[in-house]
């Protein structure tokens, strides 16, 4: 992929565990426990591209608990690219058979004064609970933008940035509201050498577990509701002091009469005026913060055991769901299949054959695919317009009234159908979304995603080369739906179709346009396609097929 084609939103990837966490009043009695801590794990903050900048530190000296989620892979799993590590972990089907959202993600509140902890404590209790998919939110990108006057107020430390006014509490609450519906947000950066946002923004995406800390966390009644659980870290005021001046001196440029003056003038009456008194509205207070190892394990015991109690998530059964449903029912409108001339129907009996070499079936699979996306590009929004030619002569034309193409690949099947779309749209912009099976529930897995910025503006033409029961085409149009592409705007792709999978696709998104050049009728026990055409990406790249393949989602080796 070209640097002109990688304006991308970066690589997405999400840690999270299932929702169900009651209150635990500090009242109740701490269980006998273990007061190992579980180390801080420091993060890279110079990866903005990240969802999610925690994962479980490896080698910790803590034993690892029982896992709430199944995984393919030791912990934490890899991706690779040229340009860097990815971790990841992969995300179950956040939505049910109809395309709906199965459940609001799980919110915890993390408030106390500044410098008390609270990114630590959220850091230790992830760590310590050892489940993924967690994303956590700081408060601290939510500063107002100051006009010319605040600027010179603080930079001559005469702001108050510990006053309720310093934040967009409109926004955070529009933000929290998104991910707690599963959908992509864009968050400011904020830069604190400059007291200003950044032009750029950094997207995450919604996970079933968010972290927000602040130290305004709890000062507003609209985000209170949102928390379903609220933790305040208390640290002494001393220990606040001396965390704050090494921080900003070595962090942020300032100097140590500047940070002792915005203290004492702004700092200490901010927390003893607003921040002290949520004291009462959280459910757990943890004195000591991050040194208070046993009301932290109390608290990793606690939702650790909600995690062990709580029944099973239905969501497992979603292939299985998509199996059973929505059968018997004619073709739908949202359907068109490229017409089956001999032409095709002779490339088809080529690429279907088992004898086929592989050169022969990527050549066969290229010019299938060059036709299917031709075929696609006439659904789009044409409009009329004139031209004039060589011979001063007007001619009434057509021309594309979007504002761009973006092509979507669902690796790895889906991407060899990119040098199709570039070769017939001149610079079409790339995206990409890797899911893959997990091989202990048989349930699609979201792990990676790649988007171009502004994509909710463009048409979207989404690919993949076979899809069997629609699990994997789902789980990338409901994505592209979470980042607000319209439904009608998303065009699916697929060489090879079975029933059930169109079936599905469209009963869930009835609006997203399913184009496609064969439709077979019957899916086997295990979901592939019959008679099919083989596991498209093992036979494209050369590679061996795992046992457990199904059609639709390829079991990747990474």
């Amino acid at each position: 992929m070209s640097p002109k084609q990688e304006e991308k939103e970066g690589p997405h990837h999400l840690r999270t565990f299932p929702r169900s966490v009651p209150a635990l009043r500090p009242s109740e009695p701490s269980p006998t426990s273990p007061q190992s801590c579980a180390r801080c794990h420091h993060v890279d903050n110079s990866s903005a591209e990240s969802l999610d900048r925690l994962y479980p530190a490896v080698g910790s000296s803590k034993p690892p608990r029982k896992r709430t989620t199944s995984q393919c892979k030791s912990e934490p799993p890899l991706l690779r690219t040229s340009k860097r590590t990815i971790y990841t972990a992969g995300r179950p089907p956040w939505y049910n058979e109809h395309g709906t959202q199965s459940k609001e993600a799980f919110v915890i509140g993390l408030g106390g004064g500044s410098a008390s902890g609270k990114t630590t404590v959220a850091t230790m209790i992830i760590e310590a609970l050892d489940v993924p998919w967690v994303v956590l939110l700081s408060m601290d990108s939510f500063y107002k933008v100051l006009t010319k006057q605040q600027q010179e107020q603080a930079a001559s430390n005469d702001f108050n940035f510990d006053h309720p006014d310093a934040f967009d509490f409109d926004l955070i609450i529009a933000t929290l509201k998104k991910l707690k519906q599963g959908k992509s947000v864009k968050i400011p950066i904020y830069d604190f050498t400059t007291h200003s946002r950044k032009k750029e923004w950094k997207t995450l995406y919604g996970a079933n577990v968010i972290i927000f800390e602040g130290i305004m966390a709890f000062a507003d009644k609209e985000l209170l509701k949102l928390l379903d659980l609220k933790i305040f870290v208390d640290t002494d005021s001393d220990i606040r002091l001396v965390r704050r001046l090494r921080r900003d001196i070595s962090e942020r440029g300032r100097d140590i009469e500047g940070v002792i003056k915005q203290y004492n003038k702004f700092v200490k009456p901010a927390f003893e005026q607003y921040i002290e008194p949520t004291m009462r509205l959280a459910d757990i207070v943890v004195p000591r913060g991050s040194g208070n190892t046993v009301a932290i394990d109390l608290i990793v015991q606690h939702v650790h055991s909600q995690l062990e109690e709580s029944p099973p998530d239905p969501v497992f059964a979603f292939r299985a769901a998509l199996a059973s449903a929505h059968q018997y029912h004619p073709l739908p409108q949202t359907l068109s299949v490229l017409k089956s001339t001999p032409q095709v129907r002779g490339m088809h009996t080529i690429i279907r054959n088992k004898e086929t070499s592989r050169d022969e079936f990527i050549f066969y699979s290229k010019r299938l695919m060059r036709l299917l996306i031709e075929h696609a590009l006439s659904f789009l929004p044409f409009q009329s317009c004139t031209v004039q030619t060589p011979q001063g002569q007007d001619y009434e034309g057509r021309t594309y009234s979007g504002k761009q193409i973006t092509g979507v690949s669902i690796l790895r099947a889906g991407e060899t159908m990119e040098p199709a779309l570039r070769a017939v749209c001149k610079d079409v912009r790339i995206g990409t979304i890797l899911i893959q099976t997990n091989c202990n529930t048989g349930e699609p897995e979201l792990h990676y995603l790649r988007l171009p910025k502004d994509i909710s503006e463009d048409h979207v033409i989404l690919m993949d080369c076979t899809v069997s029961t629609g699990a994997a085409a789902m789980m990338a149009v409901r994505v592209l739906l979470d980042h607000d592409v319209p439904e009608d705007k998303i065009f699916l792709l697929s060489l090879l179709m079975a029933e059930m999978g169109v079936h599905s696709v469209a009963y869930a998104f009835p609006r997203v346009k399913i184009i496609t050049t064969a439709v077979d009728k019957k899916v086997n026990d295990l979901f592939r396609i019959i008679p099919g055409i083989g596991n498209f990406g093992d036979r494209y790249f050369g590679t061996d097929a795992p046992p457990d393949w199904s059609d639709d989602e390829d079991a990747l080796s990474t």
